[in-house]
């Protein structure tokens, strides 16, 4: 319920009360309680997940899958307990019928979960490419999404600096599955499925969203974008959201009777003092460009507020005199501010003075962009200067200033201080490149989705294809404005599909020796038509010659591998250079670390008994930076890695503060033990690291991530 809802509703309610009548008053307040306002929709509709590759045991839920060679049926999606499980056959108990029963093979099965269920997630590593030396490594995540967020909560918690997707657009195309089903434009719940859906994941997503200072940005077109911008102010009801229009086809797409459609849309939401950086250019048009200003001397503004409302007493202590000597016209002093109901014509000057007023063409008194303070402190630093014209006899005096960008670009150096004038003001000059202010409506021939994102995917990956590539250098331009100065940032994605985030990512490495990290999270689908062909060969999900042609293993991975090595995965050199910003061969590869992961599902007692740390290593590697070697198995006493320790048994634990304390470069140390006591003993003893208890903190990360889902 929005803000100004619930204060209109307690003002009902105290009236009811200074009425008398606690029992209006209580209706009242149970009224309000359960009524929804702004953005409505079926915020818990089910939502089943398949997990894919966990093993069945007996006590899971899951759903027999269709025989091979057929296509799935309703029947099929009925949920089932496991009950017992005798050599390789499964009895099971129907969760929705009481007392109806049946037995399945182990290998027709696939568990299932609930969204709000706990699952307790590993990693396990299936491929890397490395040519980036001791830097980080880009991670890709092949699993579904929702639980790779939840694993993600105990490695980064409000610790993300910028997140990038671009989910489903909900065409009503049948292009994406809720509860393993494609949702096509019939379904008179796709709305609320679609909402649904994207609500759960972006609740974890602030979570993970560093609450100082981070921005999450949202790709939509014209389906879905007047909901999402709906959901993301409800979901981030303090931070600034600014939606950006980018035309993506300048011919467009025709439609009978309708606008060509030329463009999609882009949601930034600025969390905690995020800011939107400067660009090169505006985004739109010509008109201005950040070469344009080199070696040019910098721009001196009026000091007075042009803008219609900029009165006498719109502001507080912006109406005082500037006192300008009367031979040489330079400023001599900053008056004070004057109570409103002062006549101007009361201030004395100073001896051979006279005092210049923010006064309109018409004589009407406006207000100063600055109050005597701040003037005053400028005016000894030469940041105000006075400008005398004659106009048929007539001398006017204009106060001009330096605004604050400027100001803070000569005391960054940007600009330089070449001299200064008679009355003390600076001369200077502009020696790199001015930043923009983008605007928001973008139309920039780098961002044509054809061109630089299919024609280019065609270069990395021949004879592959997927629909609706975001243009590369569109998902540069849209990142660099939130992390262009932030050079070890950490970006996710996880509706990566092709991942063109992380190639965006590690071009903006390759443009100024940044560490940037991204993790790219996509699930391993493949599309209607490739599912109908496979199941009628006989084939599942699963099966080799079926995941090989899934959106992970078949474009997402062979496309990171080849920006990063220059060659097709046929070993040809890409053909093509970069284009834009940074042009190079794209056969030069990039100078990157990347490592791919599948999602596993851990039973949480073999977890707790230390019986599942191979597949929890890799969380523990991400949590410390993803650089480096990973501890890949327990082992007596402890072990060391480059940025993490972990101690294994607790005799260890002198020698191990030791080691960690006299390398630097550990920054985060992982205690596998029951007892509190022993764990806060090895903390105290390490201060200014991340000290984390194996395996009680794993555990407890994805039972209050579930538990969080369904408030």
């Amino acid at each position: 319920m929005k803000m100004t809802t619930r204060a209109e509703a307690q003002r009902l309610i105290d009236k009811a009360l200074k009425l008398g009548d606690a029992e209006l008053a209580a209706d009242i307040r149970a009224f309000a309680n359960q009524r929804e306002f702004g953005l409505v929709f079926e915020h818990n509709r089910p939502e089943r997940m398949r997990l894919y590759g966990k093993l069945v045991s007996v006590g899971d839920t899951v759903q027999v899958m269709a025989p091979r060679g057929e296509k799935e049926l309703d029947e099929n999606r009925v949920c089932w307990k496991v009950e017992s499980v005798t050599g390789g056959v499964a009895g099971l108990a129907c969760v929705d019928v009481p007392g109806e029963t049946r037995e399945a093979a182990l290998e027709d099965l696939v568990a299932v979960a609930e969204y709000d269920e706990p699952i307790y997630a590993g990693l396990r590593e299936n491929g890397r490419v490395e040519r980036g030396g001791n830097k980080p490594y880009q991670v890709v995540i092949n699993g579904e999404n929702y639980h790779a967020l939840e694993s993600l909560l105990f490695c980064y918690a409000g610790k993300v600096d910028c997140i990038y997707i671009d989910p489903p657009y909900n065409t009503g195309a049948r292009d994406w599955k809720y509860n393993n089903d494609y949702v096509d434009g019939t379904d008179e719940y796709r709305h609320s499925k679609w909402l649904a859906m994207m609500e759960r994941r972006l609740k974890l997503a602030k979570k993970l969203l560093n609450p100082q200072e981070s921005v999450l940005i949202c790709a939509i077109d014209e389906k879905e974008y007047l909901r999402l911008g709906l959901l993301l102010e409800q979901i981030f009801p303090s931070c600034g959201i600014e939606m950006v229009t980018s035309v993506i086809s300048a011919k467009g797409v025709a439609r009978t009777g309708q606008f060509s459609r030329v463009e999609e849309y882009l949601f930034f939401v600025r969390v905690g003092d995020a800011d939107i950086g400067l660009g090169t250019d505006n985004m739109l048009d010509e008109t201005r460009d950040s070469k344009e200003k080199i070696g040019k001397d910098v721009d001196w503004l009026g000091m007075r507020r042009r803008e219609p409302s900029a009165v006498r007493g719109a502001r507080k202590d912006q109406f005082y005199p500037v006192f300008v000597d009367i031979k040489t016209g330079h400023i001599t002093a900053i008056g004070d501010s004057i109570p409103d109901d002062v006549a101007r014509d009361t201030v004395q000057c100073p001896d051979g003075c006279e005092a210049v007023w923010p006064l309109r063409k018409n004589g009407q008194e406006g207000i100063w962009g600055i109050t005597p303070p701040t003037a005053r402190r400028d005016l000894e630093k030469g940041y105000i200067r006075s400008s005398i014209a004659r106009r048929g006899g007539k001398r006017t005096i204009t106060i001009k200033y330096l605004p604050e960008g400027t100001v803070s670009a000569i005391e960054s150096g940007s600009v330089r201080v070449v001299g200064r004038n008679e009355d003390g003001s600076i001369i200077g000059r502009y020696e790199v490149e001015k930043g923009v202010i983008p605007k928001r409506v973008w139309n920039k021939k780098s961002h044509n989705a054809e061109t630089y994102g299919s024609l280019l995917i065609g270069a990395l990956l021949p004879n592959r294809k997927f629909s609706y590539p975001k243009s590369l250098y569109a998902v540069e331009d849209a990142l660099s404005f939130t992390v262009a100065k932030k050079p070890n940032a950490l970006i996710l994605d996880f509706f990566s599909g092709s991942g063109t985030t992380a190639h965006a990512v590690m071009r903006l490495n390759h443009q100024d020796g940044g560490h940037r990290r991204c993790i790219c999270v996509t699930n391993n689908e493949i599309s209607e038509a490739e599912e109908k062909k496979l199941t009628k060969q006989g084939y599942r999900h699963g099966d080799p010659e079926w995941e090989r042609l899934g959106i992970c293993e078949y474009v997402t991975k062979p496309r990171i591998r080849a920006a990063i090595t220059g060659f097709t995965p046929d070993g040809e050199p890409i053909k093509g250079n970069y284009k834009f910003v940074d042009e190079f061969p794209i056969a030069d590869g990039l100078e990157e670390n990347a490592i791919f992961f599948d999602l596993t599902y851990e039973n949480p007692r073999m977890v707790e008994f230390g019986e599942s740390f191979d597949a929890v290593a890799p969380l523990l590697w991400l949590r410390a930076g993803a650089r480096g070697r990973v501890i890949e198995h327990e082992q007596k006493g402890f072990a060391v890695a480059d940025s993490y320790a972990v101690l294994f048994t607790y005799a260890y634990a002198n020698e191990f503060v030791e080691t960690v304390s006299a390398n630097p470069a550990i920054k985060c140390a992982y205690v596998v033990t029951d007892d509190e006591g022993r764990f806060a003993s090895v903390a105290a003893q390490l201060p200014g690291r991340d000290v984390v208890r194996l395996y009680e903190s794993y555990l407890r990360s994805f039972k209050i991530a579930a538990e969080g889902a369904v408030n």
